[in-house]
């Protein structure tokens, strides 16, 4: 599906960005790998080689936009052209609002929404100039509902959601669609440290009964930059298992 496309993702270390990165590469696009530090790429890098397909590792700070927009800068310089970005850089800080810190709600709030925009300003620029792309940002079944104990990830992801629908109205006219991918609870190391009495409290919120797989939340994102998802731009695609319906 994207033989001679160049995809660029963030938080491409490990987890869903991983997978993310190892399904646009099995299908055919070169893929631009970032993270906090390029050190901790070298896997990714590895396994997107390993699939025939070209790795570049870049540093990329999402909270800071002036080194982002020079990152994308020398991606552009150094592949020609960026077809599709994944926005999946993001973190954490749970705790009861009343006991919050206002660090952990700048924090999240800076790396999930702020750092979204960040590359997503930056590689508008390069996408106008091609008329053609496609933006992709993992936002948070959390960012649909709530919960209890994570305000300031939820108001990231609803953020996610709103910005993402602001963009597809902007940029359609380029031939830019962006949309999101919202995942419910994903298998993770996290999970798997869970007791059994709470995972399986946690599965009785899910329709289907199990929890998803960072490939599933691959697929979504392989299907949305893909020419299949052509007329589809400003939508939230749920991969919850039933979660939000």
């Amino acid at each position: 599906m994207f033989e001679g496309k160049i995809a660029v993702v963030t938080g491409a270390a490990r987890g869903i960005g991983q997978a993310i990165a190892y399904n646009l590469a099995a299908n055919g696009a070169d893929i631009v790998l970032g993270d906090i530090k390029a050190e901790w790429l070298s896997e990714s890098a590895e396994g997107v080689k390993k699939l025939g397909r070209k790795a570049w590792c870049f540093e990329l700070d999402v909270t800071n936009a002036t080194a982002v927009q020079n990152v994308f800068n020398d991606i552009a310089a150094e592949t020609g052209r960026i077809d599709i970005l994944v926005n999946n850089a993001g973190i954490t800080k749970d705790g009861l609002l009343m006991r919050m810190s206002e660090e952990d709600w700048d924090a999240v709030l800076t790396v999930n929404l702020k750092g979204t925009f960040a590359c997503t300003k930056a590689v508008s620029r390069i996408m106008m100039k091609q008329r053609s792309g496609s933006i992709i940002n993992i936002a948070s079944v959390v960012g649909l509902m709530g919960n209890a104990g994570q305000a300031n990830y939820a108001a990231s992801k609803g953020g996610v959601i709103a910005f993402t629908k602001s963009v597809a109205k902007e940029l359609a006219s380029r031939n830019i669609r962006a949309n999101a991918v919202a995942p419910g609870f994903i298998s993770s190391k996290m999970t798997d440290a869970l007791s059994e009495e709470v995972r399986q409290k946690m599965l009785e919120a899910i329709p289907l009964a199990s929890f998803g797989t960072p490939e599933d939340v691959a697929n979504a994102v392989a299907f949305l930059a893909s020419d299949h998802s052509s007329y589809i731009t400003g939508q939230v695609i749920s991969v919850n298992g039933g979660m939000v319906m």
